[in-house]
């Protein structure tokens, strides 16, 4: 049961709703806004269609869920992550749709590339890695000094490369040694070795 003084009566639309009916006001004498949510975000929505902005249709949604703006499903409250400074205490996109926005962010800041042009590169690499021509590219490789994107490899691969330093005589090396060709190291000067021929 509410009580009395735990209500308030909406100027808009006449009927007395509880104060969780009401946003937040603080210049208003009780704290609240003298319109119900309901009314003010009809008058919100009438206001942008008057102004040619384009507006969402307006969805119901059950308890317990919420409609994600960004994707237009509705998913349940476990598909979302918290948000303390939002009125219903979740995020504004579901945790999908934040994931994606958070592998294209990555790709554009370290890479300078779009979801479109890695994809695009992974295409015209038959959807596999370069090097063992196995496994499925999904990593983007690029060259620590220039910043430079050389191609999209497996995992294995990406870090083999970077394991070895991204140095091509290491690489070399490490095809010589797997080949059976021991390593037998000819100094050339101080600190230069150089394979025997």
């Amino acid at each position: 049961m509410v009580n009395e003084e735990d209500v308030k009566r909406c100027v808009r639309c006449g009927e007395t709703k509880p104060y969780a009916a009401f946003a937040k006001r603080r210049s208003n004498l009780d704290g609240l806004q003298r319109h119900c949510r309901e009314c003010a975000s009809d008058y919100h929505r009438t206001r942008q269609m008057s102004l040619g902005r384009k507006v969402r249709p307006k969805v119901t949604v059950p308890e317990g869920r919420k409609l994600c703006l960004k994707c237009g499903e509705i998913k349940p409250w476990s598909e979302w992550h918290r948000n303390a400074t939002a009125s219903d205490g979740l995020s504004t996109r579901c945790k999908a749709c934040r994931a994606a926005e958070g592998r294209s962010g990555h790709l554009k800041r370290q890479y300078g590339l779009t979801v479109a042009e890695r994809d695009a590169m992974v295409a015209s690499q038959r959807g596999l890695c370069v090097i063992c021509l196995k496994a499925p590219a999904a990593h983007v490789d690029h060259c620590h000094k220039t910043g430079r994107v050389r191609g999209v490899l497996c995992f294995n691969c990406n870090s083999a490369i970077g394991k070895l330093g991204d140095d091509p005589d290491a690489v070399r090396r490490a095809a010589a040694y797997l080949e059976g060709n021991s390593w037998k190291p000819i100094l050339v000067a101080p600190g230069v070795y150089q394979l025997p021929s």
